[in-house]
């Protein structure tokens, strides 16, 4: 068979599998599926380099769908592509337990390098793969050896439309992340209808503005086109490229062209016709023998070509560079262990440092230790203390350094953290204001499902800001972090718990954690390094027969220990516990957690300077704060809320009576 002729069959055969799953399960989104089918095809068998057989290759080319509601067909192409997705994984798409869910996630699927579904995060989780990429590179004598691949992402008018995707492509063009290929499948078709109702930009004008390379198909199902805007973009060497091609939604449905094929199955007749007008006359979920030989013969080949001559590369790396490669290995583990504090760190006696001034010192630390570490702030280094002493700026010109700037964008900074995780090869951590969070929230979220150890360092954690106001006064945002499902928020009472804090983020694999840290001073108390990591510990023991519990984290434990000796002097007995991590806290065993909080909730009391959201899990008795702040010096304002150990000392003995 010639090649345009096999090119058509497999591109048909692609087709047809997406419209089968999707009818079958009687749900998805053929649309995009079938208009993009030429575009992933031309790119897995002509220029995507991977191993279906060693799928987590740290050196293969990633492909990020950022569209991830064209699932079907990533999936389609995994399967023909040799990946462990059989053709039972195909049929059972969408179906409780199946390795074909509606959106793609990783972790889960074999050949998914990322979680996709949230317009917009692909492009950014790309960027940051895009950047990985980079940074690993520079990390190295001779780097290109280790790591040097490509970074490929497909989207669509709704991921362009998301504010995210404008961060994220801004952030690129800044660093020249020239190996980064982002392929636009322009359809000017969105769920609701054409895409003349809400957008009208000049997309390429956009780009080129934000320093892009940026090329044209003009028919999205010709092949050849596609494989020469590739191979051109494969060549920049200053700038990331994107690729618009112009496809028609739903190629081959009557409903071509229009938002009625967006997210709805074709259904049987309308997909029969489909079929029968790319030539393809065949039982449902047939696969003609000569394209699976067409994909073994292309991308197989070639991978499993390309993956052992890297194995022989890296072996002959390693007996001439033994040092760097045992920290090349550690990195892609992301074992930390070599090279971290792991055990406590002596502080003075009158050790009066902020917890983001000892994240501070934690994070330079740190830097010096572990060569893989690497990240910035939004454009608040200097609050949020990630500014590393004679650190180097990561850029184009220094793929070595390891402080980056990814300026007033938090969205895109969490997502780019997420896709420099889906790398692989490098710790990671990022920095704002805690208020700020509620930029991040998707991306967090997005760290969670898919189980990535990123670092998120929220400071100015409280009203005790002061001047700023309630715009910058975080208050139910605590609440919110602890809501998501597999995140370890954790906020520290002093220094000693803020090093704690750091060394369990760090030896985290698949769960991310959130440090919350004061902006005001905080003294040294009778904290435990050790107890830290199981979420709450009694941090001031009761004197006499216990009266009752105060729970309290960061600032305030130091308030509940002030309040603990004047409750004395009334009589009444009082534990204090420090409760830095709720999640942590509620793993350990019933056991452990009965010991800490040893009285029923009527005899417990919760105090924290943000929202009593959630607290009323441990304690009857909550001090908190449920309205927005004020703008004023933070004295003035902890005494607007009559946030004192008087208080709560008060509302202890009120409801001991």
């Amino acid at each position: 068979m010639e090649q345009k002729e096999l090119d058509k069959l497999s591109i048909a055969t692609i087709r047809s599998l997406c419209i089968d799953e999707i009818n079958k399960a009687n749900s998805g989104h053929p649309g995009m599926a079938l208009g993009s089918a030429p575009i992933l095809y031309t790119l897995f068998t002509r220029h995507l380099n991977a191993n279906p057989l060693d799928p987590e290759w740290f050196n293969r080319d990633r492909f990020i769908l950022s569209a991830g509601h064209a699932s079907a067909l990533l999936y389609s192409m995994l399967h023909l592509s040799g990946y462990p997705l059989s053709m039972d994984d195909i049929k059972s798409f969408r179906q409780l337990g199946s390795l074909t869910p509606g959106h793609p996630e990783y972790h889960h699927t074999k050949g998914v390098d990322a979680t996709s579904g949230p317009l917009g995060q692909g492009i950014a989780q790309a960027v940051g793969v895009a950047l990985a990429e980079r940074a690993v590179q520079g990390q190295y004598k001779n780097g290109e050896v280790l790591c040097n691949h490509y970074t490929y992402c497909l989207c669509g008018d709704g991921c362009l439309q998301e504010g995210l995707s404008q961060e994220a492509i801004s952030l690129a063009g800044h660093h020249k992340l020239n190996k980064l290929i982002l392929i636009y499948d322009s359809n000017n078709v969105t769920l609701d209808g054409g895409l003349d109702l809400s957008f009208s930009e000049d997309v390429k004008k956009r780009f080129l503005a934000s320093e892009w390379n940026v090329l044209e198909v003009s028919d999205g199902n010709d092949v050849e086109a596609i494989s020469k805007a590739i191979k051109k973009a494969k060549k920049s060497v200053e700038k990331p490229t994107l690729i618009i091609v112009k496809t028609t939604i739903g190629f081959g449905s009557a409903k071509a062209g229009t938002s009625k094929v967006h997210g709805s199955p074709l259904g049987e007749e309308d997909g029969e016709a489909a079929k029968a007008s790319y030539g393809f006359k065949h039982e449902k979920f047939f696969v003609p023998e000569e394209v699976y030989i067409n994909f073994e013969n292309t991308f197989k080949k070639r991978g499993l070509k390309l993956w052992r001559k890297y194995r022989r590369n890296v072996k002959a790396y390693k007996k001439e560079n033994p040092e760097e490669y045992k920290i090349f290995e550690a990195a892609l583990k992301g074992d930390v262990d070599k090279f971290s504090f792991a055990k406590e760190v002596e502080f003075a006696p009158d050790c009066t440092d902020s917890s983001r001034a000892a994240s501070g010192k934690a994070l330079n630390k740190l830097h010096k230790e572990i060569p893989f570490l690497i990240g910035g702030s939004a454009d608040v280094a200097g609050s949020v203390m990630t500014k590393i002493d004679g650190g180097v700026n990561f850029s184009k010109e220094h793929p070595e350094g390891r402080n980056i700037n990814f300026g007033i964008r938090e969205f895109a900074m969490a997502s780019a953290q997420n896709g420099m995780l889906l790398h692989g090869g490098l710790k990671t951590y990022v920095g704002s204001f805690l208020v700020f969070s509620d930029y991040m929230k998707s991306a967090v979220r997005m760290s969670a499902l898919s189980k990535l150890p990123a670092i998120y360092l929220f400071s100015h954690d409280s009203v005790a800001l002061g001047e700023d106001g309630p715009t910058h006064q975080p208050i139910e945002h605590l609440a919110m972090l602890r809501s998501i499902p597999g995140v370890n928020v954790i906020r520290p009472c002093d220094a000693r718990e803020t090093y704690a804090a750091w060394q369990i983020a760090l030896e985290s694999k698949f769960v991310p954690t959130c440090l919350i840290l004061s902006r005001q001073n905080l003294p040294l108390l009778a904290s435990k390094y050790n107890e830290v990591k199981k979420g709450a510990y009694i941090i001031s023991k009761e004197e006499g027969k216990l009266d009752a519990i105060i729970i309290a984290t960061g600032s305030e434990v130091k308030l509940a220990i002030d309040a603990q000796k004047t409750l004395k002097e009334h009589g009444k007995h009082v534990r204090v516990v420090s409760m830095p991590s709720t999640e942590l806290f509620d793993e350990q065993s019933e056991s452990y957690r009965k010991s800490v909080l040893s009285l029923p909730k009527d005899k417990i009391f919760a105090v924290e300077m943000l929202s009593t959201f959630g607290w009323y899990k441990y304690a009857d008795h909550v001090m908190g704060i449920d309205s927005f702040g004020a703008s004023a010096p933070a004295k003035d304002v902890i005494a607007k809320f009559d946030f004192n150990s008087d208080r709560l000392t008060r509302l202890v003995l009120e409801n001991l009576k």
